[in-house]
C-alpha cells in the first residue's frame, strides 16, 4: 500500500513537472511579444472577417482576412499555412493583433499610418501620377522627380530613386498599378500627413531573403534557371534569385555572336551554367558570377575529324580577314583559316582582303583538321565543274590532295617513260 502510495506521488509530480514545462498545455509558449515586433505562426482557422494565428503564445493572435486576399478578392492561405505579421496591438487582456500591410481595401486612420510608420509595416497605395520637378526653365519643371501615390487617402511620394532596384527613364507605366512601400518619413503638416515613401527598400530586403536561399544552391558547375535583367554589346546581366550573374558575349553560343540583342532580351528566362564565384570587397556584391549559355551546348568540335575529313569539299561564309589569311564559317562554331598562300591560285597576294571579303560565300577544300587544338586548315577550292554537286568525297574515296598526287601532268608521264 505504501508503495503504490509511493508510486502515485512520484506519477503526480512528474505529471506536474510535466505540465509546468509545457507551460500547462501540450506545447512551451513564449513571452507576449511587443507592438512592433514581427512574428511568424501558424494558421489554425479562418472566418468570415478574420484569420486566427498560433504564434506560439498563450493567446492566439488574430489577422484581418483582408490582408489575406489577392487583387481579386481570393483569400490565399488555407488552414495550416505559415504566415510572418508583425504586432500592431498587444492588449492586456492578452489579445495580439497582426498586421503585413496597411492600405489594403479597407479605410485607415491617420493613426493606423503612424502606426505602421513606427513599426515598419509594408504599406499599399495606388500610384495616382508622375510627380515633376520645380526647377527653372520648362525642361526642369517637365523634369519627372517620382510618383504620386494615395495611401487611404493619404498623398504620399516616392522619389525617382527609390522606385525601383535600378534607375527608371519611364516612370508612366507605374501609374495605375497598386504598389507595395514602406514609409521612411512622416511628417504632421497643415493638411495633415507628409508621407515619404520608399519601394526599393522592400525590393532590397525581398532580395536578400532569395540570395540567401540561392547561395545555398550556388557553386561552380551547377545548372541555374534566372532571368535577363539587363542587355550591354559585352554580354547580359541574369538574376538568378537575388544575386545577379553576367554571361559574356563570349559565352553566349559557340557560333561567333554578333550581337548580344539578337541572342537575348530582357525577362527572358533562361537556363545557364555557373562558370566562376569570386570574392569582392563590395557589401552589396559580395560576389561576381560568371555564367554561360554555352556550355549546355554540344561542342562543335567533338566529331570535327569525322564531319570535315581530309579533303571535304565545303561551303563557308568568310567571317574575317586578316593580312595572313581569311576565316571561314564552315558550321555554327567551326572556324577555318584559307592560309594566304591558298588563295591565290599561284597570284601573290598581299592580303586576304584582295581575294575575299567578310560575308562572302566561298568553296572551301579540307586540309586538315586538329579538334584537340581547334584548327582546321582550309584552301580556297577551285570553281565546281558542271553537274559536280558534290561537296565532300565518300568515306574511304580518295581526297583532292590525292588526286593530285596519284595523276601526274602529260609531261610527267613522258619522263617516266
Amino acid at each position: 500500500m505504501t508503495q503504490d502510495k509511493n508510486g502515485s506521488e512520484d506519477f503526480a509530480a512528474l505529471l506536474a513537472e510535466f505540465e509546468a514545462a509545457q507551460g500547462g498545455g501540450s506545447k512551451k509558449r513564449r513571452k507576449d511579444p511587443q507592438a512592433g515586433e514581427e512574428v511568424r505562426g501558424r494558421i489554425i482557422s479562418i472566418g468570415r472577417d478574420s484569420a486566427f494565428v498560433d504564434i506560439g503564445t498563450k493567446s492566439d493572435a488574430m489577422i484581418d482576412l483582408v490582408e489575406l486576399r489577392d487583387a481579386d478578392g481570393k483569400v490565399m492561405v488555407q488552414v495550416g499555412d505559415e504566415l510572418e505579421a508583425r504586432v500592431v496591438e498587444a492588449g492586456r487582456d492578452g489579445g495580439i493583433v497582426l498586421r503585413r500591410l496597411v492600405g489594403r481595401g479597407r479605410s485607415e486612420s491617420p493613426a493606423e499610418i503612424e502606426q505602421a510608420y513606427a513599426a515598419g509595416l509594408p504599406v499599399e497605395g495606388l500610384v495616382s501620377g508622375v510627380a515633376t520637378g520645380k526647377g527653372d526653365g520648362d525642361k526642369a519643371a517637365r523634369r519627372p522627380v517620382g510618383l504620386e501615390v494615395q495611401i487611404a487617402g493619404v498623398r504620399a511620394f516616392c522619389p525617382a530613386s527609390q522606385v525601383d532596384l535600378r534607375p527608371v527613364d519611364d516612370l508612366a507605366p507605374f501609374v495605375g498599378q497598386r504598389l507595395t512601400f514602406r514609409i521612411t518619413k512622416l511628417e504632421r503638416g497643415q493638411r495633415g500627413l507628409d508621407l515619404v515613401l520608399s519601394r526599393r527598400q522592400l525590393l532590397e530586403e525581398e532580395q536578400a531573403a532569395q540570395a540567401s536561399e540561392t547561395r545555398r544552391h550556388l557553386a561552380i558547375g551547377a545548372v541555374m534557371r534566372g532571368r535577363v535583367t539587363a542587355v550591354k554589346e559585352f554580354g547580359a546581366f541574369v538574376d538568378l534569385g537575388g544575386l545577379e550573374g553576367m554571361i559574356h558575349v563570349s559565352e553566349l553560343g559557340w557560333d561567333r555572336t554578333r550581337k548580344v540583342a539578337d541572342i537575348l532580351s530582357v525577362n527572358q528566362e533562361v537556363e545557364v551554367v555557373v562558370l566562376r564565384v569570386e570574392k569582392t570587397d563590395d557589401p552589396k556584391r559580395p560576389e561576381r558570377i560568371a555564367l554561360s549559355l554555352k556550355a549546355l551546348e554540344r561542342d562543335p568540335w567533338g566529331d570535327a575529324k569525322e564531319r570535315f575529313p581530309e579533303g571535304a569539299r565545303l561551303s563557308g561564309v568568310v567571317a574575317r580577314v586578316e593580312a595572313f589569311g581569311a576565316f571561314i564559317e564552315v558550321a555554327p562554331g567551326i572556324e577555318g583559316l584559307v592560309h594566304i598562300s591558298e588563295l591565290g591560285a599561284k597570284k601573290r597576294v598581299r592580303h586576304a582582303k584582295e581575294v575575299v571579303k567578310p560575308g562572302q560565300r566561298v568553296d572551301v577544300t579540307v586540309l586538315d583538321v586538329d579538334p584537340e587544338r581547334r584548327r582546321l586548315s582550309l584552301s580556297l577550292a577551285d570553281e565546281p565543274k558542271e553537274g559536280d554537286d558534290e561537296r565532300a568525297p565518300a568515306p574511304g574515296a580518295p581526297s583532292s590532295k590525292q588526286e593530285r598526287t596519284g595523276f601526274g601532268t602529260f609531261a610527267d608521264l613522258l619522263k617516266k617513260k
